[in-house]
């Protein structure tokens, strides 16, 4: 299985500052019906994927700035996108207060997203923020209390929102054709290379922050609802790439109704990204499920009659920037929200330790959220792989 590595999880410890000539206020629209972007963090995922999905966003989004402490990549980036301005992460506050940023894409370590994401609501800016959204629900809370505060858009980058086969499937599902719901289970495994910050615990790293939080994503968005009580089991070989965080994380999360979802995410086994869910009338499985370099294939099975279809790939990042672009213009709140991204954060709480413990734990009842839809579906052909520049798969900054 071929495929570009995105990093989605990292853990630094960072202080929040602010600096006194940044204001409270509330970002105008920007002129013109174009959001200027800054993409903060140029590593992997940034740049085989953000910062290339620009050229297929062109209709309301522009790429005006990039940060990164990599001087290297800054220089060769600034020519490869002719990006006006480029800047370490010293710099950040001064840009933002100079108005001349309208959104930040926060590509860094997860660790990091706090920060950033706060001063960038601070000054005004709208976010768009990969996920998961932070380390932990509370931090998550502060990224959502301050974009509030500061009105400003926030947006988690869940990019399977927009694409079309995990769109479809939730369409069968909610068709009723499966019949009553019972069950999910999904596998996503990939093997993390030493030295890597995935390996890394103070960084934020391990597989559940990583790759299991799509699997929770998945079962969350199929089944239209919130798991009520979740059980989680962490598993380590003898392998030294594991010395800080679990070699791998197995999880059952119950769903109201009696549904169970079910995963395993591992980073010491073979590329694997599969789910399934299964009613009682019949089931269908997604597999290349959360790719997004690799064509997505969806069987559905209903009362022994089976069909494939084979969703070619497609830039699954432009579709996330055309669509923060006009909630940023129309002023209308994303899906996925920050709300969204503080739903899978709380259930990676939880499942570390109710992991730790060796019990379940249960999650406090939240209200449904609007979940997503075919209506969100926006096709971008695919990218080539460029390329990388001081970057290697599970690294960003």
């Amino acid at each position: 299985m071929k495929r570009f590595h995105s990093s989605r999880s990292r853990r630094t410890t960072l202080r929040v500052t602010t600096p006194l000539f940044v204001k409270k206020r509330t970002r105008r629209n920007p002129a013109k019906g174009v959001v200027r972007y800054a993409v903060v963090g140029l590593g992997h995922i940034a740049q085989v994927a953000v910062l290339p999905a620009f050229a297929h966003a062109k209709k309301n989004s522009r790429l005006v700035a990039l940060f990164s402490d990599d001087k290297v990549k800054r220089q060769e980036l600034e020519k490869k996108y002719k990006v006006p301005q480029v800047a370490s992460y010293e710099d950040y506050d001064r840009m933002l207060a100079e108005g001349i940023i309208d959104a930040v894409y926060i590509a860094l370590p997860n660790s990091m997203h706090l920060d950033f994401a706060v001063r960038a609501a601070k000054a005004g800016v709208h976010v768009l923020c990969e996920k998961p959204l932070t380390s932990t629900a509370r931090d998550s809370e502060k990224v959502i209390a301050a974009c509030e505060k500061y009105r400003v858009k926030l947006m988690t980058a869940y990019r399977l929102h927009f694409e079309k086969s995990n769109l479809e499937a939730i369409k069968i599902v909610r068709s009723g054709k499966l019949g009553e719901l019972r069950y999910f289970n999904s596998i996503f495994s990939m093997q993390a290379n030493d030295p890597n910050i995935r390996l890394k615990k103070k960084m934020g790293g391990g597989p559940l922050h990583d790759l299991g939080v799509y699997c929770i994503n998945a079962a969350r968005y199929l089944f239209g609802d919130e798991p009520t009580e979740v059980i989680g089991v962490t598993a380590t070989g003898r392998d030294p790439r594991f010395r800080e965080v679990p070699e791998m994380v197995s999880a059952t999360l119950r769903f109201p109704g009696e549904k169970i979802a079910t995963f395993v995410c591992s980073f010491g086994a073979a590329d694997a990204s599969i789910c399934h869910v299964v009613g009682t009338k019949g089931r269908i499985e997604l597999r290349n499920a959360y790719e997004y370099v690799e064509p997505i294939e969806l069987q559905t099975t209903i009362k022994d009659k089976e069909t494939k279809r084979e969703f070619q790939t497609r830039d699954q990042f432009a579709p996330e920037l055309l669509y923060f672009s006009d909630c940023v213009l129309k002023n209308k709140k994303p899906e996925p929200s920050g709300e969204e991204g503080l739903a899978d954060v709380r259930v990676v709480e939880v499942l570390y330790q109710s992991a730790e413990r060796g019990l379940p734990v249960r999650l406090p009842v939240i209200a449904k959220r609007k979940r997503p839809s075919l209506a969100q579906e926006i096709r971008r052909p695919a990218i080539k792989k460029p390329r990388l520049v001081h970057a290697r798969p599970g690294n960003k900054s």
